[in-house]
């Protein structure tokens, strides 16, 4: 097999991590071999063995089912999570899209602007976008992020591919009525349920270099609310790594979000944001489409 999807998935109490081996049949790694690490965050030292487990099984996909010793299940009987359960950071980036910087009407930074999102916002493909009745300002975005691999600080921008282990979509959603009053992002960027993320992530075998080029949109419901490329991106992957690693060390199975193209609620006229009953669609070529509904908490 040639770029691998890696998910994280239960099918009772404990996350277990898998490869989706088509649509419809995920492997289960640590019933395939059970002397791997239990956990993304160790495994990303193991990526050979999965592949060859991926080269092993994936011309089974279709037995899933019929043949109950192998380590195959339906993705249909299980519930995927986050791709990473509990990174040990969230990494991401403002005004990183030129589209976005000029639709409201401000200059690129010189360097990267990085903010963070609390780990315990994420939510898997399908979960819901929870929203409290004080929550009225919530918005979308869009986002190309990759996870890193290996442990890294002051990494150099022409080494920086070798820490990413591949590359997901996100929604940074914001609560922009938090980041008014704030004035900063934390709080709004952090609510539960605010940060969604796979379905999986690609490792970077077929795609472009950085993920460059790649096409990326956004739907609430029927309407495209963002579509952009990552060209786009004032700052790509590496550039990124470089950067945060500068002073902070980067670990295995931390999240980078990379920016947000233009077309975001909060600066459309009048400003639209979400509210229950909607769903919120982020799709990246090559990668894969995130859907998650909005719901009243």
């Amino acid at each position: 097999m040639d770029a691998m999807k890696l998910i994280t998935f239960t099918q009772g109490a404990n996350p277990r991590c898998g490869l989706a081996l088509s649509g419809t049949v995920g492997l289960d790694l640590l019933a395939a071999d059970p002397t791997l690490p239990a956990n993304w965050h160790a495994l990303f030292g193991e990526m050979d063995r999965i592949r060859e487990l991926g080269d092993r099984f994936g011309p089974r996909a279709e037995d899933a089912g019929d043949h109950p010793s192998l380590p195959l299940f339906r993705l249909a009987a299980a519930r995927l999570l986050p791709p990473i359960v509990l990174p040990s950071k969230i990494v991401c980036v403002g005004l990183n899209y030129r589209d976005h910087a000029a639709e409201q009407n401000k200059p690129l930074p010189d360097l990267p602007m990085l903010f963070s999102k609390a780990p315990s916002c994420l939510q898997t493909h399908d979960g819901p976008i929870e929203l409290t009745p004080d929550l009225t300002e919530v918005d979308a975005e869009a986002e190309l992020a990759f996870v890193i691999g290996r442990p890294c600080r002051a990494v150099r921008r022409e080494d920086a591919g070798a820490y990413i282990a591949g590359y997901m979509c996100f929604n940074d959603v914001s609560n922009r009525e938090a980041q008014r009053r704030d004035k900063q992002f934390f709080r709004g960027k952090s609510i539960d349920t605010g940060g969604p993320c796979g379905p999986w992530i690609v490792t970077p075998d077929e795609l472009p270099p950085e993920a460059m080029g790649l096409h990326i949109r956004c739907r609430w419901n029927d309407t495209v609310m963002q579509e952009s490329t990552t060209d786009q991106l004032a700052f790509g992957p590496r550039a990124l790594v470089e950067h945060a690693s500068r002073h902070m060390t980067l670990l295995p199975g931390d999240i980078v979000a990379t920016g947000t193209p233009g077309g975001v609620g909060v600066f459309r006229e009048p400003p639209v944001f979400l509210k229950p009953g909607d769903l919120v669609t982020v799709e990246i070529e090559g990668i894969g489409k995130l859907a998650n509904p909005v719901v009243r908490r």
